[in-house]
């Protein structure tokens, strides 16, 4: 079984109790005369010793790989960001496993520089949120500069079939699996497979990368976070937002807006991704930048509302979906599929060596898993961030239609979120520490499914359903 990651303000479940760790301490204490040992002089000096035993223990704790194979059934159709597979067919088989194997892994590291305002070198415990909230930005960027339908050339090459399906008496035989792909050599003079490592060394774990951890801490300073805090679904989208947003020399043609009380707001997407004309230009209409768009949302109370598991089908069967980023209580999942009643993941609680990605041709294989995973529906923890990309604002409109469409389907009288006409009161650009901080949402009428803002609550993440 997984290990478990910490939930706010708690330490990480399995982590050293204090007890244990004063017992380590005081044996790294200087030996008096009378045979004593004394605690290290300097606070400072206490503290690096704790975050040093701290991050060993985690490295430990997550520095293992899991062998079983995960079983798939033969039957139903198997989907991951709006394709569907069946794996009874070779055909598709193999397709699935490239398509997964492609997906950017972001997971724990160790051994990186150090975090500043902090003795970090690791983020094992504590960085799992984050950890998601990069896969699913990776997702976005994959999108945005990559063709459609792209798929990295070494995942046949790299990676051995990690995919048990579950035989059926009522289906034929299987379709034989393709040759492997002739030689690997040229994917290295491709372009495409250029622009994917480069979109991998942007999240790689040195201060120069600029969706790398220790951006992604430096943002979340503005919300109150820092290195060693959990941070949640909500949070993480504002960071990466900001991330983006300083970026803008790397990553061009590109903005986030995150949701506001569960509305996307359509006039401020809209001012957020026209861009003005040129000077002499001739074109009917300002450009357009391509958007991700992060909805922060909680689907129940402490568990799932299990009337909200079609709704979140639907939205996985799109296109447009670039995932979720949740997990289960206490551990941080990016969820990118699902097959019947299981989601579809990629988990970052392993623990792997930093790769210097300032190095020519550093290796990629870390960086893509091979082991896809799957958790029950029921065990989904209700607070998530949902992922969405439009390279245009022609797909931006059938974006809008499609989720209205995919989000009405909901048995739940209250719809997940919603897409409204009209702009919201910051433009969806409020940042979390902004908003009070005893905030909460509430969902006010049927009809309008509007949402205000109250002070009775103790959560800046937690949504309640009236």
């Amino acid at each position: 079984m997984n290990p478990s990651s910490p939930c706010e303000g708690q330490s990480p479940e399995g982590d050293p109790p204090d007890d244990w760790f004063h017992l380590s301490t005081m044996s790294l204490g200087t030996q008096g005369s009378d045979g004593s040992r004394d605690d290290p002089e300097e606070p400072e000096e206490r503290g690096r010793l704790k975050s040093q035993l701290v991050s060993a223990w985690n490295n430990v704790k997550y520095g293992w790989s899991f062998k079983s194979k995960v079983r798939f059934s033969k039957t139903s159709p198997l989907t991951m960001l709006g394709q569907s597979y069946l794996l009874s067919h070779g055909v598709e088989r193999e397709c699935f496993r490239r398509a997964f194997a492609t997906l950017l892994w972001l997971t724990y590291r160790r051994g990186f520089p150090q975090l500043d305002g902090s003795s970090l070198t690791t983020d094992s415990g504590w960085g799992c949120m984050l950890r998601s909230g990069q896969m699913l930005l990776a997702q976005g960027l994959l999108q945005h500069l990559l063709p459609p339908g792209w798929t990295w050339l070494s995942a046949n090459h790299v990676f051995k079939d990690d995919i048990e399906v579950q035989e059926s008496r009522s289906l034929g035989p299987e379709v034989t699996k393709k040759g492997r792909r002739k030689s690997i050599v040229s994917f290295l003079e491709s372009r495409t497979e250029v622009t994917h490592r480069r979109v991998v060394s942007w999240f790689g774990d040195h201060p120069i990368a600029p969706f790398g951890l220790h951006q992604l801490v430096e943002q979340g300073t503005s919300s109150g976070k820092k290195a060693g805090d959990w941070y949640g679904p909500s949070i993480v989208a504002h960071i990466l937002r900001k991330a983006v947003d300083a970026a803008s020399a790397e990553v061009s043609n590109l903005t986030v807006y995150v949701a506001q009380d569960c509305t996307v707001y359509i006039d401020d997407v809209v001012r957020l991704c026209e861009r003005p004309l040129s000077e002499g230009s001739t074109g009917p209409s300002p450009a357009w930048k391509s958007v991700i768009i992060l909805v922060p949302v909680r689907l129940g109370g402490e568990v799932l509302n299990p009337t909200y598991i079609k709704c979140v089908k639907n939205l996985l069967r799109l296109e447009c979906c670039i995932g979720i980023i949740g997990g289960k209580p206490k551990h941080s999942l990016f969820f990118v599929g699902y097959q019947d009643e299981q989601l579809l993941y990629l988990d970052p609680h392993y623990s792997q060596s930093t790769v210097d990605i300032t190095q020519d041709n550093f290796p990629l294989e870390s960086f893509h898993c091979k082991c896809p995973r799957k958790i029950s529906f029921s065990r989904m923890d209700p607070s998530c961030t949902i992922g969405f990309y439009a390279k245009s604002q022609k797909e931006f409109e059938l974006l809008c239609s499609a989720v209205s469409t995919a989000l009405s389907s909901s048995t739940e009288k209250y719809p997940i979120f919603t897409i409204a006409e009209g702009q919201g009161q910051d433009g969806g650009q409020e940042d979390e520490s902004d908003a009070p901080p005893n905030s909460i949402t509430h969902i006010l009428t049927k009809d309008k499914a509007r949402l205000r803002r109250t002070n009775n609550s103790n959560s800046m993440d937690e949504f309640v359903l009236l």
